[in-house]
């Protein structure tokens, strides 16, 4: 999730777990920075636009990790504000603020290594967007009511009924994928299409609107599904995902990488020029993705690939918006395809 959606659930987190024992400002301060803390290593480069994608959220966010950096930060803070005999509880609140931004991260596409450092493989359900304001602002309106209202233990109420809804959004959004998932399953083979290879994610900002994706040999058909359409089969586009290209350059260890953490969601084309640009089909839509690499020339036998470059193109944010606020409300109109 995004930054400011971490900062106000660690805040929150901090008010709920050390409640009346210390100031308010001093638990949704030392919670808003643990929840930011995982986040850092964008500021980290690899040196290489792919690697800098494939290692966010690697380390930085590991579940074992996180617990135990809780220790000496819990310390770090109960001896600023001389609160020793509140050590343990200090842990529990930092350490609850720490894990709950990988835990929450899960929920998005993206992919988050959580048993780092025993395995890099990364998970990511794909219920929620990255950026979900019916999310968010409850959680930051709730730590701001929090802080201003001067009754401690109505600021307590607000804060935990906040935590409350916002889990309880989480919880639908799985709900709602996996009821759409099903939908897309029973569309796409009435319409002879494979559904081994789906992907069904949330169109930006909202639950209502989702986005499925399934692959099959030669093409990445994709499709959009609203809440609202009454049980309409979904429609699906057909691309071309440069399947000669890819078994082609399968070998290629940039081919390799994205292919690993997009769970086989990419496309390979060719450029004039004879560079290959490799795209991630999860975030973003065709063909307005969030992350498409240029990963140079083909490779002879034993050469070392050039660093990447990434291009990160989005569609116009006005009829973006548009399209996005028609078609949730279930007409079915064709998505803006340019940039």
């Amino acid at each position: 999730m995004d930054s400011l959606t971490q900062i106000a659930l660690g805040a929150s987190i901090g008010v709920a777990v050390m409640g009346r024992r210390t100031a308010l400002w001093k638990s949704a301060l030392w919670g808003g920075v643990a929840g930011l803390l995982p986040d850092l290593d964008v500021l980290i480069d690899h040196g290489d636009p792919v690697l800098n994608m494939i290692r966010h959220r690697a380390e930085s966010h590991a579940l074992l990790l996180l617990t135990l950096l809780a220790f000496p930060l819990a310390w770090a803070v109960s001896r600023l504000h001389r609160q020793h005999h509140l050590y343990a509880r200090w842990w529990w609140a930092i350490m609850l603020a720490l894990v709950t931004h990988p835990l929450l991260d899960l929920m998005t596409i993206y992919g988050t290594q959580v048993f780092q450092p025993f395995t890099d493989e990364a998970y990511g359900l794909g219920s929620i967007f990255i950026v979900d304001p019916l999310y968010t602002l409850p959680l930051l309106a709730a730590v701001i009511a929090a802080l201003c209202v001067k009754t401690t233990g109505r600021a307590l109420r607000i804060n935990g009924w906040a935590l409350a809804f916002s889990t309880a959004y989480l919880a639908w959004s799985a709900l709602a994928q996996a009821w759409v998932t099903q939908h897309a399953r029973e569309s796409l083979q009435a319409q002879g299409l494979p559904s081994q290879q789906l992907l069904v994610t949330p169109a930006p900002f909202n639950t209502v609107l989702w986005r499925v994706v399934a692959v099959d040999g030669e093409h990445v058909h994709e499709g959009f599904y609203s809440l609202l359409d009454a049980g309409r089969p979904v429609r699906f586009d057909a691309f071309e995902r440069g399947a000669d290209l890819l078994k082609k350059h399968a070998e290629h260890p940039q081919v390799q990488r994205l292919q690993r953490f997009a769970d086989g969601f990419v496309s390979l084309r060719q450029d004039a020029n004879g560079d290959l640009w490799i795209s991630d089909w999860r975030m973003g839509q065709y063909p307005n993705f969030f992350f498409t690499f240029n990963i140079g020339p083909p490779l002879s036998a034993g050469q070392t690939p050039p660093v990447a470059s990434q291009e990160r193109r989005t569609m116009a944010v006005g009829a973006g918006l548009v399209w996005l606020g028609t078609r949730m409300r279930g007409t079915d109109v064709d998505p803006p395809r340019g940039p």
